[in-house]
């Protein structure tokens, strides 16, 4: 039997990550269209609505009820608005590992909230599920991504040579391929001894969301 996250809420006192909703389609569509989405990402450009509802409707919770990750909108408490996504990808429920990524809104960044999204994400996967190793991947020339490694107690293991492939502007304006390395960084539950104070108040998490 396969091993699934719950369907799950998990909320701060400025957060609340959710599963995205079809009434996060435009505002989705929009965040995954910014130019640093896209210099970063895999995602298709331009990222259409029909590729935001077929993410959110199909290929999302397929991914939690195959048990090969979660994924879950980051939104404002006060505001609902999506402000970012996580996503726990590649599980092995064997050994207790997943991998997280994040996208940060072009109108919330400067908040901290993806740091704050990451750190409540580990928490809850160590506290609630009882996993044993969170990795992350970074571009060697993301450093906003390396700073929130960093910033939520991450541990650098080393470099992957060529092993992912970024994208530039032309000087013609166009998207162009562009080969470099991946850091990764890997997180256990003891790296969070202390960077969990950074959440006043802590997290709440919420099973059987609907």
């Amino acid at each position: 039997m396969t091993s699934t996250f719950p369907n799950v809420s998990i909320s701060t006192e400025r957060l609340v990550l959710r599963p995205l909703e079809e009434p996060d389609i435009q505002s989705f569509a929009d965040m995954m269209n910014d130019e640093l989405v896209t210099a970063w990402t895999s995602v298709p450009q331009p990222y259409t609505e029909a590729h935001a509802r077929s993410w959110i409707t199909e290929q999302a919770p397929a991914e939690r009820a195959e048990g090969r990750g979660i994924v879950l909108a980051v939104t404002e408490f006060l505001t609902q608005r999506l402000v970012g996504v996580v996503h726990l990808r590649n599980t092995d429920w064997r050994i207790r590992s997943s991998e997280i990524s994040y996208v940060i809104a072009p109108w919330a960044r400067g908040e901290g909230y993806a740091s704050e999204a990451a750190l409540i994400t580990a928490q809850w996967l160590f506290n609630d599920q009882k996993f044993e190793r969170l990795e992350l991947r970074t571009p060697a020339d993301n450093t906003a991504s390396q700073q929130v490694a960093q910033k939520i107690g991450c541990i650098s293991e080393g470099v992957l040579r060529g092993a992912w492939i970024a994208r530039a502007r032309t000087d013609d304006g166009e998207w162009t391929e562009v080969r470099t390395d991946l850091i990764v960084w890997s997180l256990l539950p003891e790296d969070l001894e202390g960077v969990g104070d950074q959440l006043p108040g802590g997290f709440t998490s919420f099973g059987d969301w609907n």
